[in-house]
């Protein structure tokens, strides 16, 4: 009898066990090791002849991917929940100082773009922003309460990314992120709110205002001198701008189209010689030149199941704060691979959105990697029973 209610006591405390994700630790292995190779067969023949190593950039991503893992070890081990919920106030108000740092002369121009920081280490402010933004919102969604079902609490919570996608757009110039930015406020909101028919009608009219700024766009400012405009009449007129603003575009569909259904195999991209910065927010049209749409798909199949261990979180969370850090950090890496894809078709205009894990960027590169941290020390406080 002892030692029945002994394996009893031992299969009671086994199910009052935490749980933690390794499948999303799996996929996010896999997803950064296919990274690495296309990034060394994208960008060997520009390391060459730009920096006379062939290995340059896989040798600086490889350093950014351990020092990313090393972050995530840290947070998983010693970063409780509560910790971000405390300070989540405070790395918003310094996530907005940062991009305001960017104008001063601490602020560092990279090819015609300023967009960097240089305190020590040089890093863009505005990737700290979404991180920001991801923890934040929720904190104030939770300390509403009840009185988040009232229309002013959705205008504060909505305001608050709109004030951070603002800091991004005028102090960093980063158009891309900002829409990011609001993105994930607006995504947390809707998930959040029981009220989702007024969302949904909200979306609808900025949709429809969006798409009426598109036609006013195209019929009557195709002699602007303004850089971000240019770039929507490139994409609305691709042909016309072919050599120079939908260049970029125009060259990579060349690519994915020449890819076929199994690709050229892998190094046997031509386009990638062509291509400017094809290792940053085309790198995708050399995975469907080398590897075909076979090879595009599975990268769409590792960032769907991604995406889903990180639904399976945000639903078995065990409070609602956890539970909407998670959704925020959905929402990003979603957002992310959609512009991405939606730029290297053609379907969007350019943005300089990279691509989750597999771009060549090393600021973005190690803040990805403290959101998957962020997401697993969540997943650890899940309780198996």
């Amino acid at each position: 009898m002892n030692r029945k209610n002994t394996k009893n006591k031992k299969k009671k405390q086994n199910n009052k066990g935490n749980y933690f994700d390794y499948s999303l630790l799996a996929i996010l292995v896999l997803l950064v090791c296919f990274g690495l190779v296309m990034l060394y067969s994208t960008s060997s023949y520009s390391a060459m002849m730009t920096y006379g190593d062939s290995m340059y950039y896989l040798k600086r991503q490889m350093a950014f991917a351990l020092l990313g893992f090393g972050v995530i070890a840290l947070i998983v081990k010693f970063i409780p929940t509560w910790f971000y919920y405390k300070f989540a106030g405070a790395l918003y108000v310094l996530a907005l100082f940062l991009m305001l740092l960017v104008q001063s002369p601490l602020g560092v121009e990279v090819k015609g773009a300023r967009r960097w920081l240089k305190i020590g280490v040089q890093f863009q402010p505005s990737e700290i922003a979404k991180i920001a933004i991801i923890l934040f919102v929720p904190v104030v969604i939770c300390k509403m309460g009840k009185s988040y079902k009232e229309k002013k609490a959705r205008i504060i919570v909505l305001a608050i990314g709109i004030l951070a996608g603002f800091f991004a757009f005028k102090f960093t110039e980063n158009l891309s992120t900002a829409l990011i930015i609001v993105g994930i406020s607006a995504i947390i909101l809707f998930v959040s709110h029981p009220n989702m028919k007024s969302l949904v009608l909200l979306g609808f009219a900025g949709l429809t205002i969006v798409v009426a700024s598109l036609i006013f766009i195209s019929s009557n400012l195709s002699t602007s001198t303004n850089f971000r405009l240019r770039r929507i009449l490139s994409w609305l007129r691709p042909e016309e701008y072919a050599s120079d603003g939908s260049y970029q575009t125009v060259q990579g569909l060349y690519a994915i189209g020449s890819g076929g259904l199994f690709g050229k195999g892998l190094g046997a991209s031509s386009q990638k010689m062509i291509i400017p910065e094809v290792q940053n927010d085309m790198i995708l049209t050399v995975i469907c030149e080398e590897l075909g749409i076979f090879g595009a798909l599975i990268v769409l199949v590792l960032f769907g199941y991604l995406l889903y261990r990180l639904f399976f979180i945000a639903q078995n969370a065990p409070n609602l704060y956890s539970s909407l850090v998670v959704v925020g950090i959905f929402a990003h890496i979603a957002l992310q691979v959609v512009l991405n894809i939606g730029v290297v078709t053609g379907i969007l205009p350019t943005t300089g959105v990279t691509l989750p894990f597999i771009s060549y960027g090393g600021t973005s590169s190690i803040f990805l990697m403290t959101e998957m941290g962020i997401a697993l020390g969540i997943s650890k406080t899940i309780k198996l029973a």
